[in-house]
């Protein structure tokens, strides 16, 4: 169990630098550094000329290698050594799946090139992958009695929920990463309106603003059911730690998140605060990744108990 905590928690931290990578590729324009050749850049090994582009695109891609099998060791082993724990084979699956298929949509947009709405799933994919890596790491430090969160059981209402605002905000991540491709993180100079001094004016928007203005429309929409969650957590599972402060850091990650996005334009899109907004909302998808976990095992619980 020893190697098996290691290889867990290097690939969680490795999917973290994968999903930051990917973000820095897309905010420092460095998709095409290694031209349309893949997985050479420029057709070379060791490429002859090097520039900033060129070193952030190669190193994106040897550490999305390296970490690719990192995920496929952990899924190998974790099947293996815990593959009688009921989650375990789905999550292995998943998590090597949709790391591969980033990599794939990855490639294919060096080689063929894709349109933005297609590239902005990237993220997004990415971030299944991660969840399910994190997922994997939770259930394996669980079985070391690590953890303990079998005895809370999740009503359905509050499982619904949980489900319901999982899938929203995957598409509030796709927005996101929509504004990133589309080059739209300042279509908006003012915040939280397009225009602070008229705030109406829907009229003069272009594709750029509509973008922009969607992802904060939405992103709040996020925040304000996160806090009512909380909200009901902290009054209906008062006795649980996990549900309290496991919302209750959500809803702190989801604040920062607004006050970094606010920040971004601000600073005309400081890229630390770029990939400080990136890190925070893959840390938020983690969070109802596990709540999903949960909520699935509450499930599971709920239909044992009502058999005869």
């Amino acid at each position: 169990m020893k190697w098996l905590k290691t290889t867990a928690v290097a690939a969680c931290l490795g999917m973290l630098l994968v999903l930051l990578g990917g973000a820095l590729v897309t905010k420092t324009e460095s998709g095409m550094g290694c031209g349309k050749s893949w997985p050479l850049c420029h057709g070379q090994l060791i490429p002859s000329e090097i520039d900033t582009a060129l070193i952030i695109e190669l190193s994106h891609r040897v550490i999305s290698g390296g970490v690719g099998l990192m995920v496929l060791l952990l899924s190998i082993l974790a099947w293996k050594m815990v593959g009688h724990v009921r989650e375990v084979k789905f999550l292995s699956f998943l998590a090597f799946f949709f790391l591969l298929m980033q990599g794939l949509i990855g490639a294919a947009a060096v080689k063929w090139g894709q349109s933005d709405f297609v590239l902005a799933m990237h993220f997004g994919i990415s971030l299944v992958s991660f969840s399910a890596v994190l997922l994997l790491t939770i259930i394996i430090f669980e079985i070391d009695r690590k953890f303990d969160a079998q005895s809370l059981w999740i009503k359905k209402d509050f499982r619904i929920q949980i489900y319901m605002l999982t899938l929203y905000t995957l598409g509030v991540v796709y927005s996101g990463a929509l504004v990133r491709h589309t080059y739209s993180s300042m279509a908006c100079l003012n915040w939280p309106f397009c225009s602070n001094a008229s705030p109406l004016d829907f009229a003069s928007y272009g594709l750029g603003q509509w973008i922009q203005m969607g992802h904060r429309f939405a992103a709040s929409i996020v925040v304000i059911w996160t806090l009512l969650i909380f909200k009901k957590a902290w009054k209906e599972y008062r006795h649980s730690s996990v549900m309290t402060n496991g919302w209750g850091i959500g809803s702190g990650l989801l604040i920062l998140q607004v006050i970094l996005g606010a920040l971004l334009i601000v600073s005309y899109v400081h890229l630390g605060l770029a990939l400080l907004h990136a890190l925070v909302i893959s840390l938020y998808v983690g969070l109802l990744s596990y709540f999903l976990l949960l909520s699935s095992r509450s499930s599971k619980n709920e239909k044992l108990t009502k058999k005869p």
